[in-house]
């Protein structure tokens, strides 16, 4: 007989992919998925899980390089760098028109209402409204307004929602924390991509061209624009030191392959989002101790970015190896 899960599936930015690993690993092994609870990205994948359009999903998240991210990124210039539109847009054509209440399972989205300083779950209407709401990353995402309150990313108050589904009448509550630490025995698998850098300033180019017709080139400016791009979107892997070592045929090594990644954050949006995630990490070590989860799947903060949007195929299959291990022992210790 298949044991049923409530299942927790935390914030994390860009690691949130790794819950789709998690939610195939669970179903490959026979456990029943009975209602899930999210915040953040795990309401993201969360509600699409519990519409039936996962795969879907999944399908388009690993069709993304970070040209493809790029694209997806409308600016703002009002408390918060991205919109949103684009992303969310994409999900909902993913999604359709969907209420909560129509689900298939029973399902919470987690929000923090900024103007009222309270968390807010989200149990029925609008199931984009919802994760949209949820999803706002502070500085990243522009907030959602809803008559008088401001809703942000619940990760700010409640980054592991395990309340939500303490009342629920299944054998086993899972919770997926992705900001854990000391996690050194994992590390992101290295997934090839095609298509060399200077093809992927070109395809920038290019677009840029067609849609800024005073925008010339000259020669050796790609490498400069790049920069500046680069230097402008922290969520964008750096390519630029690898890039101008092979151009001066000097030997690639792991120091040149990346730009202050030791250092400290690139930017001022690097630096909200890294302060945002120390305070996840602590938030989420006190929901764990107020009510410990049967099964606690623990991804590493330290394997990818915030807002390495790009690296899904990555991070959906370092969900699955992480949770076929912890699952592995909880049936060890509990044949």
């Amino acid at each position: 007989m298949s044991k049923k899960v409530a299942l927790v599936l935390g914030s994390g930015g860009a690691r949130g992919y790794a819950h789709i690993g998690v939610i195939e690993e669970l179903e490959a092994r026979g456990y029943e998925i009975g209602c899930v609870a999210g915040c953040s990205m795990g309401a993201v994948v969360g509600g699409i899980y519990a519409a039936g359009k996962l795969t879907e999903y999944r399908e388009w998240t690993e069709s993304l390089d970070y040209l493809d991210v790029l694209r997806l990124l409308d600016v703002s210039f009002r408390l918060g760098a991205i919109r949103g539109e684009k992303v969310f847009g994409k999900i909902h054509e993913i999604l359709g028109e969907i209420d909560i209440e129509d689900l298939r399972i029973p399902y919470t989205a987690v929000a923090t209402d900024l103007s009222n300083q309270q968390e807010i779950w989200f149990q029925e209407g609008c199931l984009h409204k919802a994760m949209r709401a949820s999803a706002a990353i502070p500085s990243l995402f522009t907030p959602v307004i809803q008559g008088n309150r401001m809703l942000v990313d619940g990760g700010l108050l409640n980054p592991l929602p395990i309340v939500p589904v303490v009342s629920s009448h299944c054998d086993l509550i899972v919770a997926v924390n992705l900001n854990a630490l000391n996690q050194k025995q994992y590390q992101l698998p290295v997934i090839e991509r095609p298509a060399a850098f200077k093809n992927r300033i070109d395809q920038l180019m290019t677009s840029l061209s067609t849609r800024l017709p005073f925008l010339k080139r000259e020669p050796g400016e790609e490498l400069q624009i790049a920069t500046e791009i680069e230097e402008s979107n922290p969520w964008i892997e750096s390519t630029i030191p690898a890039a101008k070592a092979e151009e001066e045929g000097a030997p690639k090594s792991a120091s040149n392959s990346k730009v202050l990644s030791n250092v400290g954050p690139a930017s001022l949006l690097e630096l909200v989002n890294q302060s945002f995630e120390v305070m996840q990490t602590s938030l989420a070590q006190y929901k764990i101790a107020g009510y410990p989860p049967d099964i606690l799947i623990n991804v590493p903060r330290r394997v990818c970015r915030f807002f390495e949007f790009h690296k899904a195929p990555e991070l959906i299959q370092l969900g699955r190896q992480i949770a076929s291990d912890t699952l592995d022992k909880y049936e060890r210790n509990h044949s």
